[in-house]
């Protein structure tokens, strides 16, 4: 046997622990062709440059979006509503497993006050029936935010999922019949009922159904903890682990649930915070 013979032979198991090696690392960043708007605020995202090649990173305790665009890489993070400002710290960790801390500042942002008027009452003050219905839903629900799906490739900058006039309405610190309640968790769109819905970005179903508050409604995963909600529909046009792409319609614009006339209440979530969507509008 030659010499080249006896370290191809010897080269092979190598070369397959190798492979697996490299089939078993993680993506170190999605690769996207733009970034949402960066604005370090409850609420809000913040953009991040890493400065390193990190394969993975946390903020609060959730995984974040890491993201690389002309080469770069960014950490995408969702900051919560209820975020204090000041400094907070996301950590990051490369593929070695060596970690390191990026800090950030938070600024302050005041929302405005909403006022409504519901008529039916159970939807201010529900029964006790009702809230064992609300808390199985909220538990749906926040199992569908809690997702992180990496075969799904994340758009961060969309088109807008219906016609109809947007309202700045994200953060709104709301009374129902003079009642505080927490604030407005996403971005109203007013438009006649029957108004198609479509998907602003391609993802996977994964919720559907009829919520006491939410009315018709649809969770939309885009990857990497990416997530979108429909709230309100008339109509719901998809059904679970359907995949769907940007423009497919998924339902159409209605007022179930409690509302005061039709409209699309859309939602981002980020890392399982909600987010205002109109930093990820392309238009």
């Amino acid at each position: 046997m030659t010499r080249t013979r006896r370290l191809s032979r010897l080269s092979l198991p190598l070369l397959t622990l190798l492979l697996a090696f490299t089939q078993a690392a993680p993506a170190l960043a999605v690769p996207v062709d733009a970034l949402p708007v960066s604005t370090a605020v409850p609420g809000g995202v913040a953009v991040l440059p890493t400065g390193m090649q990190a394969g993975s990173a946390h903020y609060r305790e959730s995984r974040v979006l890491l993201a690389e665009v002309d080469g770069l890489q960014y950490a995408v993070v969702g900051i919560p509503l209820s975020a204090s400002p000041g400094t907070h710290a996301l950590e990051l960790r490369d593929a070695a497993g060596n970690s390191r801390s990026l800090s950030f500042t938070v600024t302050n942002k005041q929302y405005v006050e909403q006022r409504l008027t519901i008529t039916n009452e159970r939807q201010v003050n529900p029964n006790n029936e009702d809230m064992v219905r609300i808390n199985r839903e909220s538990a749906e629900m926040n199992a569908a935010f809690s997702r992180w799906d990496e075969s799904l490739q994340p758009v961060l900058r969309m088109r807008a999922p219906t016609e109809g006039v947007r309202s700045s309405s994200f953060g709104l610190r709301r009374f129902f019949n003079e009642q505080p309640r927490a604030p407005h968790s996403g971005m109203d769109i007013a438009a006649p009922e029957g108004t198609p819905i479509v998907a602003p970005a391609p993802g996977v179903i994964v919720a559907t159904g009829h919520y006491f508050f939410n009315g018709n409604t649809i969770i939309l995963d885009h990857g990497h903890g990416l997530i979108s909600l429909y709230c309100h529909m008339n109509t719901i046009d998809v059904t679970v682990g359907q995949r769907v792409e940007a423009g497919q319609q998924i339902g159409a614009v209605g007022q179930t649930g409690r509302v005061t006339g039709p409209h699309l209440h859309w939602s981002i979530n980020l890392n399982n915070v909600r987010v205002d969507p109109a930093l990820f509008l392309a238009d």
